[in-house]
């Protein structure tokens, strides 16, 4: 089995990413230890409770990954790395640019050359729309690329929820025709999954899942309620795009996923997966152009699930 004996490190491993990953790891694979890298120490407190049952496969590191000495100790011996670390709430790094530089860019930078150095197998990075391509011949990098985790710390959802149980009426939008991607934490750890068990190096791997409006999603919240338009944030999209048009040229579409190959001379195409067909060069994947789209009660089924993290 893929990560059955494996030692595996999760950068921003207390986030909600990281918790669903590790609870997935443990449950359906036999991995030697699973190595939680983050700052806050006292998330790691409430998460190494929590998995208490686990204590003798898990590992708390306490570190930044703008730090590269404490990444090099932390990434000895690991065999895989699943990198969730970030900065992302888009008005802060707005603001903090060169904070939101120092650990999304720079920290990425570090992730590469520590994973380089110290061996690990394969690494995986979680992005969206921003993502980059941290990719070299000699480690297999790969990106799994989706929007914002429904009811992820600071999304929508729980935005909404808040203010409905504060006793609002209204809820506001920032422009009514607002779309974004829907996908749950489950479906986002079995793109991670899927990545380190299938990536060559260098891909990025997309789910196809189905869009909704922002909209319809107050009126499943709070029924008949008022949708006053405050106007879009800075930085903030119309639309979440997970495959844009100058990705189409390598891009491939599967049953249920697509795959945007590297684009380098290195880059071999035998190592392209079976099973899928080239998109049309131009083609784009928008929540505001998708041809799956949830309604209002389709909506209201999914939030029954749907957990804050």
């Amino acid at each position: 089995m893929l990560l059955d004996d494996k030692t595996i490190l999760i950068t921003g491993g207390t986030g909600s990413f990281g918790k669903c990953f590790t609870k997935y790891v443990l449950t359906h694979y036999h991995p030697k230890k699973i190595i939680i890298y983050s700052r806050d120490e006292y998330k790691q407190f409430i998460m190494s409770n929590k998995f208490k049952k686990y204590g003798d496969k898990l590992r708390f590191f306490i570190g930044d990954v703008r730090d590269r000495e404490r990444l090099y100790r932390a990434f000895d011996g690991v065999d895989y790395v699943v990198h969730a670390a970030a900065l992302k709430q888009v008005p802060a790094c707005e603001y903090n640019p060169m904070e939101a530089v120092k650990t999304n860019i720079n920290g990425a930078m570090n992730i590469v050359d520590a994973a380089l150095d110290c061996g690990v197998k394969r690494v995986v990075a979680l992005s969206t729309d921003k993502a980059v391509n941290p990719i070299n011949l000699y480690v297999c990098f790969s990106i799994v690329r989706y929007g914002n985790v429904a009811g992820s710390r600071g999304s929508v959802i729980p935005f909404f929820r808040n203010l409905v149980e504060n006793g609002e009426k209204a809820l506001p939008i920032t422009d009514y025709r607002m779309t974004r991607f829907w996908i749950s934490l489950d479906e986002g750890v079995q793109l991670v999954i899927k990545a380190l068990s299938e990536a060559k190096g260098g891909e990025t791997f997309i789910s196809k899942i189905p869009s909704f409006k922002i909209t319809d999603l107050a009126q499943a919240i709070l029924p008949g309620c008022e949708m006053p338009e405050v106007g879009i944030r800075e930085g903030e999209k119309l639309h979440e795009i997970m495959v844009t048009r100058e990705d189409s040229m390598m891009t491939y579409e599967y049953e249920k996923h697509f795959i945007v190959y590297p684009h380098f001379e290195w880059w071999d195409d035998s190592k392209i997966q079976a099973g899928g067909r080239r998109v049309e060069q131009g083609f784009e994947y928008s929540s505001g152009t998708n041809t799956e789209w949830l309604s209002v009660e389709q909506i209201q089924e999914m939030l029954k699930t749907v957990k804050e993290h």
